[in-house]
């Protein structure tokens, strides 16, 4: 089977981030969903390695947010400063203006801060001084956030989470991927002469082929019988939304892309489920949320495939 430019930018990226072919896969995954992703784990575990990764292996326009609790909206959108030889004032964008947007530990920022990221998330475009701008296609939110636990981060409400198509953890590496970490050249310098894979125009072609990839009625209804569960089901607060349902159907049809065929199986909404749903659910006895491995397995193990 021929090489695909997606199987190239697993390869090349699977040689910087070490070990973590499941995280590069499943973020590769949410791009082609035209999806947006959230890396939460502890400092120092690759999470701004990977955005820096795919970026150049993508060929896309990268701008990268440092957050800090006294950041302020302006500081994402742009601000319009006047200008004397015109006598007008002139917008200067600020960095969401990206194909690929690293906002590094998100959850240290205010909810104020957070909220200016909303509309761009969403909508693929910014309301500035009640002028709407329009952000590049493709457009990517990469962020990272440290645990709760931390000190100095702020929670991201429920209506921010639900932005995000899916949520995934680095973790430490193994033994021998750790031993070759530290044996190797730095990880900085090497992500410096990759070569871009693909070309933006590539991408877009990728990303309207996962709209194609075919869902027959039956795992339609295994989607929906999932999220069906998670609403009827008292151990959550809240059950899966239909945007939800909706973002686990489009991730599941481009894992299927990344496997060369061109019909979702249920394997394939299996091994999307913890990233998409595991932010999504909370557990409604108040007790601390389990994994995303837990979360799904449970959902695997109570709803049978049609």
């Amino acid at each position: 089977m021929p090489t695909s430019p997606i199987d190239e930018a697993i390869r090349h990226a699977g040689r910087i981030v070490l070990g973590k072919e499941r995280q590069i896969r499943l973020a590769l995954v949410c791009l082609l969903a035209r999806g947006h992703l959230l890396i939460e784990d502890m400092p120092g575990v690759g999470k701004t390695i990977l955005a820096h990764v795919l970026a150049r292996l993508l060929g896309l326009n990268f701008h990268r947010i440092q957050c800090t609790a006294d950041m302020l909206p302006a500081d994402i959108i742009g601000v319009s400063i006047y200008d004397r030889n015109t006598g007008g004032f002139q917008f200067h964008p600020g960095p969401i203006f990206a194909q690929v947007i690293l906002v590094d530990e998100i959850n240290r920022a205010t909810p104020k801060s957070q909220s200016a990221l909303l509309e761009a998330m969403e909508e693929h475009q910014v309301t500035c001084e009640g002028e709407t701008r329009p952000l590049p296609d493709p457009f990517f939110v990469i962020a990272t956030q440290n645990p709760y636990h931390q000190i100095g981060t702020f929670p991201l409400p429920e209506s921010q989470l639900d932005r995000f198509l899916m949520r995934i953890e680095m973790g430490y590496p193994n033994q021998s991927a750790e031993r070759e970490l530290l044996a190797g050249a730095d990880r900085r310098d090497m992500v410096a002469t990759l070569a871009p894979c693909m070309e933006p125009g590539d991408l877009t072609e990728l990303q309207r082929a996962v709209r194609e990839v075919h869902a027959s009625e039956a795992l339609i209804a295994y989607v929906q019988a999932l999220a069906e569960h998670t609403r009827r089901s008292p151990d959550y607060e809240t059950g899966l939304s239909p945007r939800a349902a909706l973002a686990l159907l489009r991730a599941a049809r481009a894992w299927a892309l990344i496997d060369h065929r061109d019909m979702v199986l249920p394997e394939d909404i299996q091994a999307v489920l913890p990233a998409v749903a595991g932010h999504r659910l909370h557990p409604a006895s108040g007790e601390p949320a389990a994994s995303s491995a837990d979360i799904a397995a449970a959902l695997i193990g109570a709803v049978p495939i049609p």
